[in-house]
């Protein structure tokens, strides 16, 4: 009886094979090293969504304050308040004219363009009533952890403290968790639009604080110190 013969494959069918194999392993350990990476960007997505939703919004029962601050936010190319800017202004002034404070710092530096946001508020805020004499502006901040650093040197240097924080309700989380760790009574009062709002900007805007406070929990709380 013939027995089979075992088929011989030529030297190019062995190196198909082998570079099929090569393929895959390299298929295989870029697929793990994907995966890890998908896992560990929705592990900081979902950290930062949960420090969102638990960070303080005060650490006081106090109704009335020393001062109110009023973080910043970019005007526009011309000097211009811009929407979001000046609901913080107008919340503020509000605030104020309730007597929550009796005067108000505005925070914040030239970070987009050439305008101090901190002097654009304060003008916007004149313009709405507020005595000079009842406001102080910090210029030089360049994001939130400065804001509320260089503010509470103010406070400070004239013995005041306790304030409340006024900006968006989108910034207020990541504003939280910044200003739990400062020496001073606070709570967080947010602005709301002066108009009506797009869902999708809100959501927009709810994602990108989002980011920020991932970025804040990584690298900027521990690599931003101020000691105010």
């Amino acid at each position: 009886m013939t027995g089979t013969r075992p088929s011989r494959q030529t030297p190019a069918r062995r190196r198909s094979h082998r570079t099929i194999a090569a393929r895959r392993r390299r298929l295989g350990w870029w697929g793990s090293l994907s995966l890890a990476a998908i896992t560990a960007i929705l592990a900081m997505l979902a950290w930062g969504a949960i420090a969102r939703r638990l960070a303080p919004t005060s650490n006081t029962s106090l109704t009335r304050f020393d001062t109110i601050i009023v973080l910043g936010y970019p005007q526009d190319s011309d000097g211009n308040p811009t929407p979001i800017q000046l609901a913080r202004v107008t919340e503020a002034v509000h605030e104020y004219e309730r007597g929550v404070a009796s005067r108000l710092i505005f925070t914040g530096g030239a970070d987009r363009n050439r305008f101090v946001e901190a002097r654009v508020m304060a003008r916007a805020a004149q313009a709405q009533g507020i005595p000079e004499s009842a406001m102080f502006v910090e210029p030089e901040a360049r994001d939130t952890i400065q804001n509320a650093c260089y503010a509470v040197r103010i406070m400070k240097s004239h013995g005041w403290r306790s304030a409340e924080v006024v900006s968006s309700a989108s910034h207020l989380p990541r504003t939280g968790l910044i200003f739990s760790g400062l020496p001073l009574e606070w709570r967080t009062h947010a602005a709301p639009p002066l108009g009506p709002e797009p869902a999708a900007y809100s959501s927009a805007a709810t994602a990108f604080e989002t980011l920020k406070t991932v970025r804040y929990l990584v690298w900027t709380r521990q690599m931003e110190r101020c000691e105010p």
